[in-house]
């Protein structure tokens, strides 16, 4: 598909950050917002400075899933200072900024628009060698934005092996390409259980499905992540979750891909 390069505006950022890597899916429940706190995780466990921008302005989860929900960012002469966690990512979401965490945001799509340019342009991010973007579900207003206004290096996309989950994935990759992204691949989760007694691999959706989806699509597979609770509930607590071993394999892809 044709790159859009008129719709590309690029907003000035006056920090440091050397790569932008988005998180995208188009569908909401696949567990989008995780991965993108394991691939922050993954360059932070290489040695790598990250950040995370979470873009999901009306549901935030990205403080939850680090477990920073009682942390709040500081504001200094305009300038946000993100939350940093304990292993040294910094962290930009909504709910850093809001007292009640439970409280709904409910504004018009420019003004969430506007608050995710200020994520980027009135946080103090610093110097970053990766700066990870957790985006909202669907291809509306905020990320449109995000494509126009932020350099993005390279996304991943988000997908789970069922049907309509593709068709809607599928959506968001077209826009990507619409819009001159790069996409880098594809992170299948929920692909498989492990059998407890065997330690087999059983693909309960099967495989034709997702084998379909990326040769339609022309993208490759990045990895792809067992259904499991560890995954789904990593904190800033478990830097040494086991889980984040499976997911070491996807993050030298993503690696490969961007360098």
């Amino acid at each position: 598909m044709p790159q859009d390069d008129s719709a590309k505006e690029s907003v000035k950022c006056k920090n440091n950050i050397k790569k932008v890597i988005a998180v995208m899916s188009g569908k909401g429940g696949v567990g989008k917002s995780t991965i993108s706190v394991m691939i922050a995780k993954g360059l932070n466990k290489k040695g790598f400075k990250v950040g995370i921008l979470d873009a999901d302005i009306t549901g935030p989860s990205i403080p939850n899933l680090l477990n920073l929900d009682d942390k709040l960012a500081m504001a200094v002469n305009e300038t946000i200072i993100p939350v940093v966690t304990k292993d040294g990512i910094k962290v930009m979401s909504l709910n850093l900024l809001i007292e009640n965490k439970n409280e709904p945001v409910i504004w018009r799509g420019p003004v969430i628009s506007s608050a995710v340019k200020q994520f980027w342009t009135d946080v103090d991010w610093g110097d970053l060698d990766y700066l990870v973007i957790d985006m909202p579900p669907g291809t509306g207003d905020v990320a449109l934005t995000v494509m126009q206004s932020i350099p993005i290096d390279g996304i991943v996309m988000v997908s789970i092996p069922q049907d309509l989950v593709s068709m809607i994935v599928s959506k968001a990759v077209i826009m990507a390409k619409k819009m001159g992204n790069d996409i880098l691949g594809v992170v299948e989760n929920m692909s498989y259980i492990v059998c407890p007694d065997c330690g087999k691999k059983i693909k309960i959706f099967g495989k034709e499905n997702t084998d379909k989806f990326l040769k339609d699509m022309g993208l490759k597979l990045l990895g792809e992540l067992p259904m499991s609770n560890s995954i789904s509930n990593i904190s800033d607590s478990d830097k040494n979750n086991a889980s984040t071993e499976v997911f070491d394999p996807i993050v030298e892809n993503i690696l490969k891909k961007l360098n």
